[in-house]
């Protein structure tokens, strides 16, 4: 029997039995399609994760508050010291040599009010550099100016989804809002980015570093920025930030200094884990889709006794009625992924399309391995039936029956 006889004779057996064709070609579909959407997913998930951190940059040092050692793994986001970083700090290490630029980072929760309106936001205390360093820019408006670090103004800068809560769609430039008990005026809006590195900046107000020391009566600092010239300075200049806050701190060692490589690493292996882990618990349904051809087949091969016999009867050989059925659950398993993979693509890019900021893509990877382990699931299950089917007396598969009756 040629190749194309071969299709066309599965073909129309294919539409004659539509309903068992359907049933094969759903599981196979959702199974392809639950690899590609769950992969696809994790892998969005990782170069977002990524692309956050880009954006602070690779030649940016971040310096916490306390110290706590670690042994490789994921970095300390916060901690317990019994110094504050302080202005001072700040200024002290934009003298170091390779030092570009430093930025501090007071972030804290208070009313904000303004029109008869509030609501509880987060307020940021930073200065201009921060802006330079995370490419934040503004859709109306400027950023925080260049202005010393122990200087507070009664200015800020806020987040799209502040303008629109407490402003609607007027005009907001000039305006004055109440932060705590403190006014500020509106000089600036930034443009929508949604959450960067576990902050909604959209959802924010930014003011002076000085002003937030003031408004949350504290001279301590969440965190530094610290960024150097170079991106091979890191390595040589971490020792020099240690010991300028060691000195600072009357001999202790009492900060956490982070690198982005660090955070990137770390984040990049726990991603790439996770979207193995949802990939293969995804697979499983592959495997519940070649059960089901099994029985499918099964039941095909009873039902087609008579004409196997008759095949064989013709002269088709024990090789071709193999080759006969596992064509056919090939077929109806290639028909299926083509389906789940335009199914899984497609959720993926319509939930694209609904939140752009989230990248989708399915690593080729998976793209394969789905496609693979669905044909290899579905021979595998297929070859039993097929093999039973191949070896059925031409005699008895003529009278319909598949063993020979006492």
């Amino acid at each position: 029997m040629r190749t194309l006889d071969l299709l066309h004779f599965n073909g129309r057996l294919l539409t004659g039995q539509w309903f068992r064709t359907l049933m094969t070609l759903l599981a196979t579909a959702v199974g392809v399609a639950a690899v590609l959407l769950l992969t696809g997913m994790g892998e969005g998930a990782r170069r977002f994760v990524l692309n956050e951190f880009n954006l602070l940059g690779n030649d940016v040092l971040i310096i916490l508050p306390g110290r706590k050692e670690t042994s490789g793994g994921l970095p300390p986001l916060t901690g317990e010291g019994t110094r504050d970083l302080t202005l001072g700090d700040a200024e002290a290490l934009l003298k170091l040599p390779g030092v570009q630029a430093v930025a501090p980072l007071i972030v804290g929760l208070t009313e904000v009010e303004a029109q008869g309106r509030n609501r509880e936001l987060m307020v940021v205390g930073t200065s201009a550099e921060l802006f330079r360093m995370r490419q934040l820019s503004t859709e109306q408006g400027r950023v925080l100016p260049d202005i010393p670090l122990d200087r507070a103004e009664s200015i800020c800068v806020i987040g799209p989804e502040v303008r629109t809560s407490l402003f609607d769609q007027q005009q907001v430039l000039g305006r004055w809002l109440r932060t705590g008990d403190r006014r500020c005026r509106v000089i600036g809006v930034l443009e929508s980015r949604g959450v960067s590195l576990g902050t909604d900046l959209s959802d924010s107000v930014l003011i002076p570093v000085a002003s937030a020391q003031q408004l949350f009566n504290t001279q301590g600092l969440f965190r530094l920025f610290v960024q150097v010239q170079h991106l091979d300075l890191i390595d040589s200049i971490k020792p020099s930030i240690l010991d300028l806050i060691q000195a600072r701190h009357q001999g202790e060692r009492d900060i956490t200094l982070i690198t982005q490589d660090s955070l990137l690493g770390v984040f990049d292996e726990v991603l790439q884990l996770l979207t193995l882990a949802v990939g293969a618990i995804a697979a499983i349904s592959l495997v519940v889709a070649g059960i089901l051809i099994m029985n499918i087949t099964l039941i095909s091969v009873s039902q087609r006794t008579a004409e196997i016999g008759l095949l064989k009867a013709l002269g088709a050989s024990e090789r071709q009625v193999h080759r006969l059925f596992l064509s056919e659950a090939l077929m109806m398993t290639l028909l299926g992924a083509a389906i789940g993979m335009a199914i899984g693509y497609g959720l993926l890019w319509t939930g694209h399309w609904l939140w752009p900021q989230f990248p989708v893509s399915v690593p080729v990877w998976a793209l394969a391995g789905a496609l693979l382990l669905a044909i290899g699931v579905a021979l595998i299950f297929a070859w039993l039936p097929a093999r039973k089917a191949a070896r059925l007396p031409p005699v008895l598969a003529l009278k319909g029956l598949t063993h020979a009756q006492r």
